[in-house]
C-alpha cells in the first residue's frame, strides 16, 4: 500500500483554519494499534519573484497523554497575550496606517524616524 494510501486511511477527522497566507490542518489520526492522536500543521504560502511559489511545513504531533498540559499551557499562553495586549491585532501586515519607528542611538546624535509602508502611495507621486 502506498504511503499516501495510509495517511489517508488513517485520518478520522479534519478541520482547517485558513488564516491569510497560513492555513492550519487540524487532524485526528490512528496508530497502529487503532489509538487516536492528533497532527497540526502549519502551512505558509511563500511568493517567488517570478510568480511561482511554493509551501512551508510544520507539523506538530500530539499524543492523548499530553492533551491535558497541552490545553492548560495553551489556555495560560493565550490568556496571557489577550489579557496584556487585546484582541486587536498590531502589525504593519495588519493594519494600513501601522507607522514603523526605527530606534535611533543617542550618541549619533539621529532622530527617529517612521517609514511609510510601501503599500501606502499617493497619487500625487505618480
Amino acid at each position: 500500500m502506498r504511503e499516501n494510501d495510509m495517511l489517508e486511511k488513517d485520518e478520522i477527522f479534519s478541520k482547517v483554519l485558513r488564516a491569510g497566507r497560513r492555513t492550519y490542518f487540524f487532524d485526528v489520526r490512528a496508530t497502529k494499534a487503532d489509538d487516536y492522536y492528533i497532527t497540526i500543521t502549519e502551512s505558509k504560502k511563500f511568493t517567488e519573484e517570478d510568480g511561482s511559489f511554493h509551501f512551508k511545513k510544520h507539523k506538530i504531533y500530539l499524543y492523548k497523554e499530553d492533551f491535558t498540559a497541552f490545553k492548560e499551557i495553551l489556555e495560560e499562553m493565550t490568556s496571557f497575550v489577550l489579557n496584556n495586549k487585546g484582541e486587536e491585532v498590531i502589525s504593519e501586515r495588519h493594519q494600513r496606517d501601522f507607522k514603523k519607528e526605527y530606534v535611533t542611538d543617542e550618541s549619533k546624535e539621529e532622530t527617529v524616524t517612521t517609514d511609510k509602508s510601501y503599500t501606502d502611495i499617493d497619487f500625487d507621486d505618480i
